[in-house]
């Protein structure tokens, strides 16, 4: 069973940083709303990015759906970074982005894992048996009516034919981050995740990759928000496409979509 104080305590920390997030526009600084599953990368990225961009951005982390949703409901943000095209243009299609600073900036790839200590191997294909893999345990997924990396992995489940067999042993979490620690903790016998959640977390193995022709591109596109006005948003915009930039992402195994700047 999965601990509620788990999901209490994750809670609690996105509410934590939308507070701190509220503070650094009262200063006016920079802030960046992006996916979860950017954390590590982006972390570094800001702090190679200071000394170009003049200050270091502060950066709100949650699943793209839920701070798309924040964007429209006012939430102060220069930059937003999706984990999937669908929020972006969610954003976009009610104009509270600027279509001419909209690039698609990084690629992904989704990995099933496994606690560190699992005997588990599998080969991710057609019919392959991921219910023995689960047994009597859970699937942690993020979310898959709204969080990117659960919709992606409940395509590749049911192109593989395999998402009626574990649908009922599905752990949803409210991001990717918050999924792999369930699987980091042992409170799920799996899960779905990127590979660069897969990399960052040292309590997870991976034991299959999903072939990319089972579920739609993984794109990160990222765009400057119509509301902001912060002066160094063209400058922490263009940080993001340096070849500096560019070394940290793929470090973390993220491919690299824009033309370097």
């Amino acid at each position: 069973m999965i601990r509620k104080g788990l999901i209490a305590a994750l809670a609690a920390g996105g509410m934590a940083t939308m507070l701190a997030v509220s503070a650094a526009r009262a200063d006016e600084q920079l802030v960046v709303f992006a996916a979860a599953s950017l954390k590590n990368a982006l972390d570094e990225v800001n702090k190679a990015c200071e000394k170009d961009v003049g200050e270091a951005a502060k950066i709100s982390y949650a699943a793209s759906s839920a701070l798309a949703k924040q964007i429209e409901e006012g939430a102060p943000a220069d930059i937003f970074v999706s984990a999937d095209l669908d929020w972006m243009k969610y954003l976009s299609d009610k104009k509270l982005t600027k279509p001419d600073t909209e690039v698609k900036l990084l690629g992904n790839q989704i990995v099933l894992v496994a606690p560190k200590d699992s005997k588990a191997e599998v080969k991710v294909e057609k019919g392959f048996d991921l219910a023995k893999v689960i047994g009597d345990g859970k699937l942690a997924m993020g979310d898959f009516k709204a969080v990117p990396a659960g919709k992606y992995g409940k395509a590749a489940l049911e192109s593989l034919g395999v998402w009626s067999s574990v649908e009922g042993k599905v752990a949803q979490a409210e991001n990717v981050r918050a999924a792999l620690k369930l699987v980091a903790t042992g409170e799920a016998a799996a899960g779905i995740v990127y590979q660069t959640d897969a990399n960052a977390e040292k309590g997870v193995k991976v034991i299959g990759v999903f072939p990319e022709e089972t579920h739609p591109p993984i794109v990160y596109p990222v765009a400057q928000t119509a509301e902001s006005k912060d002066k160094d948003t063209p400058a922490f915009l263009k940080c993001l496409r340096s070849a500096k930039a560019g070394e940290l992402f793929k470090a973390q195994g993220f491919t690299l979509l824009a033309p370097t700047q």
